[in-house]
């Protein structure tokens, strides 16, 4: 037990410490307050229920790195148990209170335990960065960091790591003294056992130890408390209010209400403008850079880091924070220390770092909100943009081809593709997306999807003329007005129309309709046409018979499965066709993006070490697979590309629904060689 002085001095230490550590935490959220109001405090128990079972489980952790997520879980598991403990050490210290026998048993035992699971996990962890230093903590040579950056995490890195060895070793050597002392205690092995060693020690120095390391347990605390708050050891606090607080589809984006006439500027040029929940990333942030490892820009040696844009918004607010906190204008635009021009258009909007991210954060919609205000607001984006602008906004598609072309696709066929005018009543509204009715390549999709609805009796029939671009792309590269502009008048058109059911071909249209068109009045049953494919096959309506003879890997497009999970039915219908499958190595949740997504379909890509699209074909060609099947038409587009590229038995490419159509095609061909037979 302390002495009457240590009393008193250890409670000034401690009102010292919680006074400096109070003043960092409530200028952390002075600034996060900052942020435009964003509304995330629905359904609170909820969310908390939900945010509590990420964080206890871990699993948003073991996504990734199973052995660092062990490391990270000993850590973490131990420290929330340290809260109990630390509280019964300074009871000890303060009180007549003998924590040990009887009861105090069970609390002992694991209370030993997680000490050396934590010693264990946090010497793992300091060398991997320290000694090991894997590649994930580096950043390219391409990419751009805050000057405080370079020095500041192993700094930091340093002083969290150095602090938990100290706090957790000098309350373990504390227990090894008291065993060394009092005799071995069987619920604390590891305790005695250390003790053991100590136990030829003369009682006086024994007792002196105990005592020192009882302050070098609680006083380590206090010493590190008012650094707390500028240290990335602060998402253990920010991260759980941050995965309470997500939004029910991670990467969503918010409209902008134009009809505002307050709104000064649209999108974001510097830290205030940003929305909470993206002040709240940045210290959320615990800077693993697995954000940064399924980047398809960075994988591909572009400039992007999704991991750095958070990490150097961290350190320009622990810079500024007092000013900051208080109301003052931060004094230089995100493009001057957060990314630069060349990260921003690099940026796929692919979601994977949105989706990998163990706490909750949404790389993503940094860089959207920088775009938009470059767009909107500067009129600065590349070039080749401003053509998809333009065909967008006169000839409601990116190509700028006029309306009256838009049902070419559907010439030829043996039978009438059907407008809503010509049949009110359909069942089906086939949206068929401006790729596969002005792509040459494309149009093959929409053709075999006709020909699919028409084989099952599906009552069906499409927009025609009055079908405009859904404004994705806009979207993506900040064109939120431009955007706007589309999705009303869409809107305007399906709520007239009233389709009971729409089918698409294409993701990004299947995520604009379904889940972005709520946001201005249209509320849809939306399905991606490998669902609605595989829907017929399940109910007998569409009969196919296994005639394929082809091996092949099938790509998840970013659109429909990682931001719309939608991974089994394309499987199950290639299954259906009686084709072999060969799994890519990344697949599903993991699957990495062709390099179409965010608009980068119409522009050039950013340099770097290769093509995203290059990069993901070479892994799917490594399938040994001969076909690529894909259910998206920008990802068969830019393999197509690259088939031109592989002077070495290009692989085949092609959309699900032709895959179909053509088993389609072979069951006639059969009937009617049977017939002549």
């Amino acid at each position: 037990m302390l002495t009457p002085l240590e009393k008193i001095l250890f409670l000034l230490l401690a009102a010292t410490s919680f006074y400096f550590a109070g003043i960092g935490f409530r200028r952390v959220y002075q600034a996060i307050a900052r942020g435009k109001p964003e509304n995330r405090f629905d359904r609170l128990p909820e969310r908390i229920g939900q945010a509590l079972w990420a964080v206890l489980t871990q699993r948003t952790v073991f996504k990734k790195r199973p052995l660092i997520s062990f490391l990270h879980a000993l850590v973490f598991y131990g420290f929330v148990y340290y809260l109990l403990v630390n509280l019964v050490d300074a009871l000890e210290g303060f009180f007549p209170l003998h924590a040990r026998g009887g009861l105090w048993n069970p609390y002992n035992l694991i209370a030993d335990l997680l000490t050396a699971g934590i010693l264990v996990g946090i010497v793992g962890l300091m060398i991997r960065r320290f000694l090991a230093r894997p590649a994930d903590f580096t950043f390219g040579p391409k990419t751009p960091l805050h000057e405080a950056v370079k020095d500041g995490i192993p700094r930091d890195s340093a002083i969290v790591g150095g602090f938990i060895f100290v706090h957790v070793g000098s309350r373990l050597l504390s227990k090894a003294a008291q065993a060394a002392d009092q005799g071995p205690d069987p619920y604390q092995p590891i305790a005695s056992w250390i003790g053991g060693a100590l136990a030829g020690l003369n009682p006086g120095t024994i007792t002196l130890l105990e005592h020192l390391f009882w302050w070098g347990a609680l006083g380590s605390i206090l010493a590190f408390l008012p650094y707390f708050p500028r240290s990335k050891h602060i998402h253990l606090f920010m991260a759980p209010i941050n995965l309470a607080l997500k939004k029910e589809k991670p990467g969503a984006l918010e409209p902008i209400d134009f009809e505002d006439e307050s709104i000064e500027q649209y999108g974001v040029a510097k830290l205030e403008d940003f929305s909470w929940p993206r002040l709240l990333d940045a210290y959320s942030c615990i800077m693993c850079n697995r954000c940064q490892e399924v980047c398809p820009a960075y994988t591909t040696g572009k400039a992007l880091s999704p991991a750095a844009i958070l990490i150097n918004e961290r350190y320009e607010l622990n810079r500024i924070l007092p000013g900051f906190a208080a109301g003052e204008e931060s004094p230089r635009p995100l493009l001057e220390f957060a990314l630069n021009e060349e990260a921003l258009w690099a940026c796929t909007t692919c979601n994977a770092c949105v989706e990998v991210c163990p706490v909750g954060n949404e790389q993503m919609l940094h860089i959207i909100d920088v775009r938009r205000e470059r767009v909107m607001m500067q009129g600065e984006f590349p070039a080749e943009l401003a053509n998809a602008f333009r065909g967008m906004e006169r000839n409601g598609n990116p190509w700028g081809i006029g309306q009256e072309k838009r049902m070419e696709w559907a010439e030829g066929l043996p039978f009438e593709v059907p407008t809503v005018e010509q049949n009110p009543d359909a069942e089906v509204l086939y949206w068929v997306g401006c790729a596969p009715s002005y792509d040459p390549r494309a149009q093959k999709i929409a053709r075999s999807m006709a020909e699919i609805l028409h084989a099952a009796g599906v009552n069906w029939a499409v927009l025609g003329k009055r079908e405009k671009c859904t404004g994705d792309a806009a979207r993506r590269a900040g064109n939120e007005y431009l955007f706007y502009q589309l999705a009303t008048e869409n809107v305007a058109t399906l709520n007239e129309v009233q389709p009971k059911v729409i089918v698409t071909t294409c993701p990004h249209c299947f995520h604009t309709i379904a889940n972005e068109y709520k946001q201005f009045g249209g509320e849809y049953t939306v399905r991606h046409h490998t669902e609605f494919i595989q829907e017929l096959i399940q109910t007998g309506k569409l009969k196919v018979e296994a005639l394929l003879d082809e091996n092949v890997t099938y790509h998840d497009p970013c659109y429909l499965g990682r931001h719309n999970g939608v991974y089994d039915e394309p499987r199950q219908v290639i299954a259906s066709l009686g084709l072999q499958l060969e799994e890519p190595q990344r697949q599903r949740e993991n699957s990495f993006c062709c390099g179409a997504g965010g608009a980068q379909f119409w522009k050039e890509e950013e340099p770097g070490a290769e093509r995203v699209s290059a990069n993901r074909y070479r892994e799917l060609k490594a399938t040994g697979a001969k076909t690529i099947a894909t259910g998206c038409p920008f990802c068969l587009q830019m393999f197509t590309v690259e088939t031109t590229n592989d002077e070495a038995e290009p692989l085949a490419v092609k959309d699900i629904a032709e895959l179909v159509a053509e088993d389609l095609r072979k069951q006639k061909e059969a009937m009617g060689t049977g017939a002549q037979a």
